[in-house]
Formats: structure tokens, C-alpha cells, sequence
């Protein structure tokens, strides 16, 4: 477990090895096809393979197009799909691999073509061992009765290695129920609610410098929305306006400092569960004011299109959504009844949900996050009290854990995760 930990996070390092360049094909094949490999882009999986076709060219050049048909080509730059790999001796001297580089190709030109190509070849990778810093934004002070709580602006980060709460420098604005995403080394604070009003607004803290900047405004105001990054972008889903729930999503490029809305979700969702699993968006629960849901659907953002997928076995909002590895979870929240502690995993071949053990602690609006290989439940509202403590969850043990507590939050932070490891 600890190689291949370390070889996820450190691929490119291993890749230069003499120890890779002698492996046999499987466990080459069993390597380039992982989720978990830590690679700033599949540019570098393509090198590392045909750097061990070439160290044996004679013996392993016909074991190129197997090797090729493993690698994620789509999510490769159009510019080096031309310029590096179509021109590639071995690639052009090799039918089938000239007909990965066309797929590839195609992903790029005709992007209504993108749902029928093998899903795994379109999914990015996502290495989930690394340790990351874990950041709580704003939330809510202690207080007695959960809605009396003030929103915070305060921000504070969480070391899970050295099990320690650092305060940072504070938002310029105060923020509960707030959204919270990372994109390039950056941590995006998004909406929420300032005590008075639901906010559009949205601020961007870099770690290196210590402070926030203001970027641009979303087209509605919410709070309680999900929040989640794929391909470089933030979306955000549903939440609620000050008035209703919301159906609406949309989608934030920091290269253009713009949002734009996109196809809206099948369901009214506030307080629902959000997070990206296997390259789609999930969207889990929620409520939409008069009914807490168990419903789940995903977004195709190839597709704009949104698709039914297997209901939780509870219905649930205010709760906790993440993934790790090849699952997804959920814990805690609220089912117009109680305050839970009951968590559940998903899994999408069997397309079903199943009970893991339950947290220690009752959590509605709790936010959960993954790093290190493990799931962080951070914070939340056990039906009496704002919490400030935090569970650890270990997929292998199937255990909570309690870390150190939060120094200066109480309930419904946004959290987010910083990878540590930088290539």
C-alpha cells in the first residue's frame, strides 16, 4: 500500500526509474490505467509509456497500441496530439494506434461525439493519497440555537498530517452556508449568506500571499449550493435565493473571470450533497423547501445533460458528499426528523448505495472533504449545538476517528482542500 501510494504521487519521478523501464507490459498497462496517478496533465502518462516501449523497441514496440489504448489521449492538448504524438515513428508506422490519435482527435472536434467514446479515457485523474491542507471558511459562532449563530468571516486551515488548526487572514466579507472550491493553487469562497442577505459575491485567497481578492460576481444569489470543480471550472447547483430553492447551475472559468449558466438540474435542490465522481457532477439530496429528498442525478458537462442515478438509501439535506478512489460518500445531515450520524457509499458499477459505519457524532450541515486517502467530516450542527470537532474516516479500517477540533469555527464552515504536493 505504501509503494503504491508513493508511486501514485511521485509518477513522473517513478517513471524516469530504471526499475519502470524494466517492468513487464501488465504491470505497466496495470499502472497507466490507474485513477490515482498524480500527473499535472495525461501528456506525461503518454511519455512514460513510450519511454518503456523504447527502451526495449524491438520486443515491446508491438505492444504499443495496447499500452496507447490505456491512456486518457483525449485529455491530451489538440496542439501536442499533432505535434508530439501523431508524429511519433512507432505511432505512424501502427494502424491502430493512428486510430487512438484520430479518437483522440475527434474528442476535440466534435465534442458531440464525446459521450459515445470509452468513459475511462475521458475521465482525469485525481490522485486522492496526497496530502492536502484543508481550509474552513466562514460558517457560523456558537450558539444555542443553530439559526442564531452569527456568519463569520474567518478562515482557518487544517494540517491533517501534523493534526493541527492554523488561523488565516479573513475573508472581506462575512459568509455562512458559504460555497468553497480550489482551482490552480487557489481557493474560491463563493455566495452564502452575510447575516442579512443571500450573496452573489465571490473572493479568491492565495496561500502564498495570505489574502483575498474580489473576482467576479455570479448571475444569482445563493446560499447552501454545491460547489465543485471540474475541468478547470467552478459549478455551482441549486442552493437558495433568499426566496426558493434553486434549480439553476452555473459555471465560473477563472481564465475569463465570467459565469455562465447552464443547464439547470431536474430538481429544486437546496442543502444538497455535491461532489465530482468518475469525470460526472453528483448531486445527492437536498430539499426544495417542502420535501427532503433521497433522489440523485449526475451532469454530463459533455452533454449539458443531467441523468437519473440510484437513489440513497436515506433521504437527506445539510449533508456531507465526497469522494475518494472509486466511491462516493455521503454522511450526516437532516431528513425533516432528526440530525444523523449515518453515512453511506456509493458505487457506480453496481449502481447501488450501502450503510458504512456511522460517524460518533450527529452532523447536519457538515461539510466532508477528502485528503491523505481519507474522508474529513468537518464541523456542523448535532441538533443542540454548533460543533467545532472533526471525524476522520479510513476506507480500509472503516473507522471514524476524532482529529484536533477547529480553533475558531463553530457549524456550517465550507471547506476546501489544497494539495500540498505541487510537480
Amino acid at each position: 500500500d505504501a509503494a503504491n501510494s508513493f508511486i501514485h504521487q511521485h509518477f513522473v519521478e517513478v517513471s524516469m526509474s530504471e526499475e519502470f523501464l524494466a517492468l513487464p507490459l501488465e504491470d505497466v498497462l496495470e499502472l497507466v490505467s490507474r485513477d490515482e496517478l498524480n500527473v499535472k496533465s495525461e501528456e506525461q502518462v503518454f511519455e512514460a509509456a513510450l519511454s518503456w516501449v523504447r527502451y526495449d523497441r524491438e520486443q515491446r514496440g508491438p505492444c504499443l497500441p495496447e499500452l496507447l489504448s490505456n491512456i486518457r489521449l483525449p485529455l491530451c492538448r489538440p496542439q501536442f496530439l499533432s505535434d508530439r504524438v501523431q508524429q511519433d515513428d512507432l505511432v505512424r508506422c501502427c494502424h491502430k494506434c493512428r486510430d487512438l490519435v484520430d479518437e483522440a482527435k475527434d474528442y476535440h472536434l466534435m465534442p458531440e461525439r464525446r459521450p459515445h467514446l470509452p468513459a475511462f479515457r475521458t475521465r482525469p485523474r485525481c490522485c486522492t493519497s496526497i496530502a492536502g491542507l484543508i481550509y474552513a471558511v466562514g460558517g457560523l459562532n456558537s450558539a444555542a440555537n443553530f439559526y442564531a449563530g452569527d456568519s463569520l468571516n474567518v478562515v482557518e486551515v487544517f494540517d491533517p498530517i501534523a493534526n493541527r488548526w492554523e488561523k488565516c487572514h479573513p475573508m472581506t466579507t462575512a459568509r455562512s452556508r458559504v460555497g468553497v472550491a480550489v482551482v490552480n493553487g487557489l481557493l474560491y469562497a463563493i455566495g452564502g449568506y452575510d447575516g442579512q442577505l443571500r450573496l452573489s459575491t465571490v473572493e479568491a485567497y492565495n496561500p502564498e500571499t495570505d489574502t483575498w481578492t474580489r473576482v467576479g460576481s455570479m448571475n444569482s444569489k445563493r446560499s447552501a449550493m454545491g460547489t465543485v470543480v471540474l475541468d478547470g471550472q467552478i459549478y455551482v447547483c441549486g442552493g437558495y435565493d433568499g426566496n426558493s430553492s434553486l434549480n439553476s447551475v452555473e459555471t465560473y472559468s477563472p481564465e475569463t473571470d465570467k459565469w455562465t449558466v447552464v443547464t439547470p438540474m431536474s430538481s429544486n435542490r437546496s442543502a444538497a450533497g455535491v461532489t465530482v465522481f468518475e469525470g460526472r457532477i453528483y448531486v445527492s439530496g437536498g430539499h426544495d423547501g417542502l420535501q427532503i429528498f433521497n433522489s440523485v442525478e449526475h451532469y454530463n458537462h459533455h452533454t449539458a445533460t443531467w441523468y437519473p442515478a440510484a437513489s440513497m438509501l436515506n433521504k437527506r439535506c445539510r449533508h456531507g458528499a465526497a469522494s475518494l478512489g472509486s466511491k462516493m460518500f455521503v454522511c450526516g445531515g437532516y431528513d425533516g426528523s432528526g440530525f444523523l450520524s449515518i453515512a453511506e457509499m456509493y458505487s457506480s458499477v453496481a449502481d447501488q448505495w450501502c450503510l458504512i459505519v456511522p460517524m460518533h457524532t450527529r452532523r447536519s450541515r457538515v461539510s466532508l472533504v477528502a485528503s491523505c486517502g481519507r474522508l474529513y467530516a468537518v464541523g456542523g450542527y448535532d441538533g443542540q449545538s454548533n460543533l467545532s470537532s472533526v471525524e476522520m474516516y479510513d476506507p480500509e479500517t472503516d473507522r471514524w476517528t476524532f482529529m484536533a477540533p477547529m480553533a475558531c469555527h463553530e457549524g456550517g464552515v465550507g471547506v476546501g482542500c489544497i494539495p500540498l504536493l505541487t510537480i
